[in-house]
C-alpha cells in the first residue's frame, strides 16, 4: 500500500541520514547528518570573522 511505501521510505532516509557512515571526501566517516551540521558550524564562524 501507499502507506507502507511511505513508511519504509521514511526509515531508510532516516537510516541513510542518521545511521549510516559515509566514506565521501568531506564525511571522513562521519554520518551524513553529522557531516552537515559541522560544516554549517564552521561557515558560520568563517562568515561573522568577516563582519
Amino acid at each position: 500500500s501507499l502507506e507502507e511505501l511511505q513508511a519504509d521510505l521514511d526509515e531508510w532516509i532516516n537510516y541513510y541520514n542518521n545511521e549510516r557512515t559515509h566514506q565521501g571526501k568531506m564525511c571522513c566517516g562521519r554520518m551524513l547528518k553529522e557531516t552537515f551540521l559541522d560544516s554549517k558550524t564552521i561557515w558560520e564562524k568563517k562568515n561573522l570573522a568577516q563582519i
